[in-house]
């Protein structure tokens, strides 16, 4: 196809396909800033946030959470009353829930939010490093921080010997000497549970409690011992457990676990140029306020789990954030529906990177000249071939070429300089993740570097590049060396923009190969990369992986 012939299909096909990044000046590291585009941005990467990402995700939504690394329950070592989760340690539950909306494209990144704003019907996004995300919908699910009162050593304890919940940690400590600390008649409100728990339990009236309060003298009546004084310090043995606490009156009393109820802060800080409504502060603290679906008072801004609900144990943050991710999906469906239009938030996010300046050098990748040196030219399809350096490369040596991208803007550049060499090139506006996204051709080589197609649960886009290699042919798949880029970063200071575990990744390549008896695979190696002589190379080495298909 020439130009003229592409063009008709660029501007009318209907099917979108997948970037693929020139190896020498892409980077997935928190120095690079971009400005990212999906449908959902999701805010806080534990269980609300992944839970509504998972349900995003399977609704082929965009989606971006970005995660800070702060989970409220970090401290602690096991998590309970979680059905089929009994006894995990968080930081599991959260590796499990990564891995799990991953299968769909969600990308998860390192990174954190410090501000957010209206932009027209979108949010935008700024995170530490000076990236940004611009979103449709944004879901907060921050959590909050637990403000413990100051008691020297109790920070220290606090998740193992200091609890607060007694779902939660209460059968942990059943029949042990408890101390509940209160320093509010709310504190009093777990009361009654400890005491089922223990018989060995006893009140200290730390703060603004009367010892005459109902509650305390009912509590009294069942045998709770009761004292009217304040904590000055835990007290540990040589072994660092907690043995004790001691009153500012020099009075000590032996505990193995101390309970409290600590006031709160929702993490809405970066949201406040939003002016979302807040709860009434009841004595504890303050949440974000929604409505049955988990919407808040600026439009198109939601928020599931503790920021919203922050009694809320685990397994309830993780339903609410997939009830919240149900009916963010339903508000975009009906956006959509109102529009008449079929939004795609990986391709606006792409079309928009390209509608700047050129991004790449023009050279093609050397993992492809050196595999590509000893076959011979016939038809190639190049897939996400972002501005086109490796397939003019491919018509200069006298392959026929097909280049595809998910990014209009992207094949008019390819087009630019196809027409101004005077190179023969085909272009192809297919999803590599659609049904039949090639149309059925078959090529003798298909080559993807680096390509940005986010993972489908069933590999469908693996499954169409190797449909689309020809008896006989070569699949040439390069990318880069995930674990450096897996590696954690202060977000403080850096966010990721991007998280290459959420696209095809050459191991995913692999796999449905090996389990394919019509493919060998010839070359499967990790390859420093040359070093570009204009660009620094963040990503020092490269996996390469070639594969023949059998004849038959």
């Amino acid at each position: 196809m020439n130009w003229n012939g592409a063009y008709s299909v660029l501007m009318h096909n209907e099917h979108t396909s997948h970037h693929s990044h020139e190896a020498q000046s892409h980077d997935h590291g928190p120095g690079r800033t971009v400005e990212r585009t999906c449908d959902v941005a999701v805010v806080g990467g534990s269980a609300a946030g992944l839970a509504a990402a998972l349900q995003l995700g399977r609704q082929d939504r965009s989606v971006i959470v970005i995660d800070a690394g702060e989970p409220r329950n970090a401290p602690a070592a096991h998590m309970h009353g979680y059905l089929g989760h009994e006894g995990l340690p968080p930081s599991d539950l959260v590796a499990i829930g990564r891995a799990e909306v991953r299968q769909f494209g969600v990308e998860v990144i390192d990174g954190r939010v410090v501000d957010a704003k209206r932009d027209d019907e979108l949010i935008r996004l700024a995170l530490t490093g000076g990236s940004t995300v611009v979103a449709r919908r944004i879901v907060i699910a921050t959590g909050l921080v637990d403000v413990l009162p100051e008691i020297e050593g109790l920070r220290e304890h606090w998740g193992s010997d200091v609890i607060h919940c007694p779902f939660c940690h209460g059968y942990e400590v059943r029949d042990r000497k408890v101390a509940m600390v209160v320093t509010s008649p709310l504190g009093l409100h777990p009361a009654g549970l400890f005491r089922h728990l223990t018989d060995d339990l006893t009140l200290v009236l730390h703060g603004d409690v009367e010892a005459d309060e109902p509650g305390i003298v009912r509590l009294a009546d069942a045998g709770v011992r009761i004292i009217d004084g304040s904590v000055a310090r835990l007290v540990d043995d040589s072994n660092g457990s907690l043995v004790a606490i001691e009153l500012v009156d020099g009075t000590s009393l032996d505990v193995d676990a101390v309970a409290v109820s600590p006031r709160f802060r929702v993490r809405a800080e970066p949201f406040s140029s939003l002016d979302l409504k807040m709860t009434d502060d009841l004595g504890l603290g303050r949440a974000i306020e929604t409505d049955q679906t988990g919407a808040t008072s600026a439009y198109g801004v939601f928020a599931a789990g503790n920021v919203t609900n922050p009694s809320a144990q685990v397994l309830n943050a993780a339903s609410d954030g997939a009830l919240v991710g149900a009916f963010v999906a339903f508000s975009l469906a009906t956006e959509d529906l109102d529009n008449e239009a079929t939004s795609s938030g990986n391709r606006e996010d792409w079309e928009r990177r390209y509608e700047g300046d050129v991004m790449w050098s023009g050279r093609p990748n050397p993992a492809l000249v050196d595999q590509v040196a000893d076959l011979s030219p016939g038809t190639a399809l190049d897939v996400g071939a972002g501005e086109g350096g490796d397939a003019v490369w491919l018509a200069e040596h006298g392959w026929a070429v097909t280049a595809s991208d998910i990014s209009q803007n992207a094949l008019r550049r390819i087009a630019a300089v196809s027409s101004e060499r005077g190179l023969p090139i085909d272009l192809l506006h297919a999803d590599a993740n659609a049904v039949d996204s090639f149309g059925g051709r078959a090529f003798d080589l298909v080559t993807a570097h680096y390509a940005s197609i986010p993972r489908t649960a069933d590999d469908r886009a693996v499954h169409n590049m190797i449909d689309a290699v020809a008896p006989g042919g070569t699949l040439l798949v390069v990318g880069h060396d995930l674990e450096p880029m897996r590696q954690p970063i202060d977000t403080t200071t850096a966010s990721r923009p991007f998280d290459p575990d959420a696209y095809v990744r050459v191991d995913d390549v692999r796999a449905v190969l090996e389990s394919n008896e019509e493919w060998s695979i010839v070359v499967d190696e990790i390859r420093e990369r040359p070093q570009a002589d204009d660009r620094p190379n963040h990503h020092i080495h490269d996996i390469v992986l070639r594969a023949m298909r059998g004849d038959g």
